[in-house]
C-alpha cells in the first residue's frame, strides 16, 4: 500500500491493535504538543506562540497534565503572561459588571451551581476561560483532519479497508464521530456498506470487553481462583477507554529532560 505523509500516522492507528485508533491518534497528538508547548524547543519563549497560549489559555485536564510534564520555569513562564491577560480582562469585567435588582424572595433562594448557564456577564466571561484551551485547539482541529483522511482512505484504498475490518472497533465517542461525518461525507451507497461493517465490528468488539469484564470479575470468585485469566487482566482499562475514551491506565506524560 503507498503511503502519504499525511496517512502514515492514521496506518500506523490502524496497525497498533488499540481498542481504538483514533484514541491512540489523539494521544499522539496531545503528547506531541505537550512537547511543542513545554519540551526542548522551547516554544513557550516565542512571542507568537506565547501570544496565542495568553489568549487561549489552557483547560483543567491540560493545566495538570501541564504540571505533570515536569517543565516547572516553561509553565512559569506560560502562566506569568497568561496571567497578565486575564487580570486585565478581570478588571475590565469587574468595571463593566452591573449587579441584578434582588427580588423580594432572593433571601429562600438556595446557592446553586450555574456553570452549564451562566447568568450573568462575569459567568459568561469565566465559563468562556474554562472551554478554550490551546492543546486541546490543536489537536481537535488535527484530528478532525484524521477524520477527512479515514474516509478519504476508505473511498480508494482496499487494503485500509481490510485494515477497518480487523481493527477492535473504536470508543463510543470515536464510534460516534464517525456516524456523524459519514453523514454528510459519504453517499447513499457508500453509507450502506459503510455501515454494514461498521456496526457488526462495534457490536462484536463491545460484546468482547464486556465478556471480559465479566471473566474479571468472576476469576475473584474462589472456584475460579485456579483458572486462567484469559484476556482479561487489562479489561478495566479496555473497558473504561471503550466506553469514554483515553487510556486511564497510562501514566503522566513526562518530558525527556
Amino acid at each position: 500500500m503507498k503511503e502519504q505523509i499525511y496517512t502514515i500516522p492514521l496506518m500506523d492507528a490502524f496497525n497498533a491493535g488499540d481498542e481504538c485508533p483514533f484514541c491512540f491518534i489523539e494521544r499522539n497528538l496531545e503528547q506531541h504538543t505537550m512537547d511543542f508547548v513545554l519540551g526542548a524547543g522551547a516554544s513557550y519563549m516565542e512571542d507568537d506562540i506565547r501570544a496565542e497560549t495568553d489568549k487561549a489559555g489552557f483547560c483543567r485536564e491540560h493545566y495538570k497534565k501541564m504540571f505533570e510534564y515536569g517543565n516547572r520555569l516553561g509553565c512559569g513562564l506560560i502562566l506569568t503572561t497568561h496571567f497578565k491577560k486575564k487580570n486585565e480582562e478581570l478588571k475590565q469585567q469587574i468595571k463593566m459588571f452591573s449587579p441584578a435588582k434582588a427580588s423580594m424572595f432572593s433571601h429562600f433562594k438556595k446557592a446553586q451551581s450555574t456553570a452549564d448557564a451562566p447568568k450573568t456577564s462575569i459567568g459568561v466571561w469565566a465559563k468562556a476561560q474554562q472551554e478554550s484551551c490551546y492543546i486541546c485547539n490543536y489537536y481537535k482541529n488535527t484530528y478532525s483532519r484524521y477524520l477527512d483522511t479515514f474516509f478519504e482512505l476508505y473511498r480508494k484504498n482496499p487494503e485500509f479497508v481490510e485494515l477497518f475490518k480487523k481493527s477492535k472497533g473504536f470508543c463510543l465517542p470515536h464510534f460516534a464521530d464517525l456516524v456523524e461525518n459519514a453523514e454528510t461525507i459519504l453517499s447513499d451507497k457508500e453509507k450502506s456498506d459503510f455501515y454494514e461493517t461498521l456496526f457488526p465490528l462495534m457490536t462484536e468488539n463491545m460484546q468482547r470487553v464486556t465478556d471480559d469484564l465479566e471473566w474479571f470479575c468472576d476469576k475473584f470468585d474462589y472456584k475460579n481462583k485456579d483458572a486462567d485469566w484469559k484476556t482479561s487482566k487489562d479489561a478495566i482499562p479496555r473497558g473504561m477507554q471503550k466506553a469514554a475514551g483515553s487510556y486511564p491506565a497510562n501514566p503522566p506524560y513526562k518530558s525527556a529532560l
